[in-house]
């Protein structure tokens, strides 16, 4: 276990940090379980780009200083987190998730979803123990630059049971 991360909104001058993370992150869970159509069109400047697209919609962890993970949410859609490779196993992605769950039912939702590759079992275990359940197999839409890519994954849900804020 790390530090306990210091969660707040991403501001624009995260989103190096955060593109660092994520290209890192993306490519240790997909490559060799996405179409290789998917990684053609996700090259590491990409994600700059889309990391400062992104930047209302993320949630980041500091720890030590230093941003040590990221959760993009948008609307009904845990979209995506990540950890840098220092931060893994250390309790922080609980922390993020927490939030993500948190946002989603502030936005007016009781039911959270994401998508996950089948071939990211270390992904797949982490949200099981989370309460999340496997739905089973879809064709999730991830964005390219000339529309959709098709891509297998499995179709994770929760049900946020928060209580109502007075």
């Amino acid at each position: 276990m790390t530090d306990s991360p210091h969660l707040r909104p991403a501001r624009p001058e995260d989103a190096e940090s955060i593109a660092t993370i994520w290209y890192e992150g993306w490519r240790d869970a997909h490559l060799g379980n996405v179409p290789d159509e998917l990684v053609a069109v996700r090259p590491q400047e990409s994600f700059g780009t889309r990391a400062e697209e992104r930047i209302s919609d993320t949630v980041i962890a500091i720890v030590a200083d230093q941003v040590a993970g990221f959760v993009m949410t948008l609307d009904d859609e845990v979209d995506q987190v990540y950890l840098s490779r220092h931060h893994r196993g250390t309790g922080v992605a609980a922390s993020l998730l927490g939030a993500a769950e948190q946002r989603i039912h502030a936005g007016g939702h009781s039911r959270a979803w994401l998508a996950v590759v089948a071939g990211n079992t270390r992904a797949r275990a982490f949200y099981a123990r989370h309460g999340w359940v496997d739905e089973g197999l879809f064709s999730h839409r991830a964005p390219g630059p000339d529309g959709p890519v098709s891509v297998p994954a499995h179709r994770y849900v929760k049900h946020l049971g928060f209580s109502p804020k007075h």
